[in-house]
């Protein structure tokens, strides 16, 4: 098995690459009608996004690495308007393109989502009817070609793999390329219940879930993610006095590298909802039997969607670059902070932003 120039003693990626990262899932167009509620609202912010999408945008229009999404592309006026977004993040699109019938698709999914305001929380649902990307399967990419010139990280997710039957087994097929080109992989389990109903719900979810967790070497997922999509034991999360709490999550840890040796980072966000708007924020990162603990703050929402998904891009774009584990850890947990700060699910935050209030700046006027 060829593993290039990695370590394979540490999480280390490849010194030289035609790319970063990469990421395959389904790209989707989110309808926001901000603080009014979706049943009262009349118009909409459209934001380009999706769960293994946004940290591949935010690894480039903030960290400006080099960076590539694998997904499908109907050919029709919403997909023009992804491909566009793509475009101007950076991100280079490697799709494969299938015909629109003018009527019933297949589409780019639709994502509504408003959000909320004081003790109203975000409402959120989906039409993915007929959606593109669940049609995507085994063979549909060269990943021979796309993995030749080398990539360091890949990654994916659980909210690709519940669209269909084969958009996981897809996953499993690059996870496998990337083992052989030498690249990191990742999958966030992002567990969605609504998702895998209609697959079977919780069995098939740790089914699917499981084989792709023992192809990759970091996971990203809270305690509810590491129980529901892998069926790891722990404590039932509604009964947690905090959910800033770290040693239930670090405790579990020791189950899911002896079910996966595989596994050598495991990371998640830590969230105590006060509102809609005022949240406790942290974050934790296990790595080679070593623990990290993020401080907490307190953030101020805007919008808390994709929060978690900035904290993932902070992290791989610090462990990609060398960054020491506390300061990789650092500046996923404050990309996360920035991200609830912006309208949408993806970043508009600055480097020089996240790398100074991961060194502990504050909101003073920057002049």
């Amino acid at each position: 098995m060829a593993k290039g120039n990695r370590d394979e003693k540490g999480l280390h990626p490849l010194r030289e690459a035609k790319l970063d990262a990469l990421a395959l899932g389904a790209v989707v167009h989110r309808l926001d009608p901000g603080v009014v509620p979706l049943h009262r609202a009349c118009s909409f912010e459209v934001h380009v996004s999706g769960g293994e999408y946004n940290p591949i945008h935010a690894l480039s229009e903030c960290f400006r690495l080099k960076t590539a999404i694998v997904t499908a592309m109907p050919k029709y006026p919403i997909g023009e308007l992804v491909r566009w977004r793509v475009r101007a993040a950076g991100v280079q699109g490697i799709y494969k393109e299938m015909d629109h019938d003018s009527v019933r698709g297949p589409n780019i999914a639709t994502v509504y989502s408003d959000r909320g305001q004081g003790v109203r929380p975000p409402v959120v649902f989906y039409n993915r009817s007929n959606e593109a990307g669940a049609l995507l399967k085994p063979g549909d990419f060269n990943w021979k070609e796309i993995f030749g010139g080398g990539i360091k990280w890949v990654h994916s997710g659980g909210i690709f793999a519940s669209l269909s039957s084969t958009t996981s087994q897809l996953i499993c097929e690059m996870m496998d390329a990337g083992a052989k080109a030498g690249a990191i992989r990742s999958v966030d389990l992002n567990y969605r219940g609504k998702l895998w109903a209609p697959l079977g719900g919780l069995v098939q979810c740790q089914k699917v879930m499981r084989e792709i967790a023992s192809k990759v070497d970091v996971l990203i997922g809270n305690e509810e993610d590491l129980q529901t999509s892998l069926g790891i034991k722990g404590p039932e999360v509604a009964t947690k006095k905090s959910k800033l709490d770290t040693e239930a999550f670090f405790q579990m840890i020791d189950q899911v590298v002896t079910q996966f040796p595989n596994i050598k980072a495991v990371a998640t966000t830590l969230r105590e909802v006060h509102s809609a708007n005022h949240h406790s924020w942290s974050a934790v990162l296990w790595l080679n039997g070593q623990r990290y603990v993020a401080p907490t703050c307190e953030l101020d929402v805007l919008d808390r969607i994709g929060g978690g998904d900035g904290f993932a891009a902070g992290l791989i774009y610090g462990l990609i670059t060398g960054r020491t584990p506390d300061e990789a850890l650092r500046l996923g947990w404050a990309h996360g902070a920035m991200l609830t700060t912006f309208p949408g699910d993806t970043t508009m935050a600055t480097l020089e932003q996240v790398e100074a209030f991961a060194k502990g700046g504050g909101a003073r006027v920057q002049r």
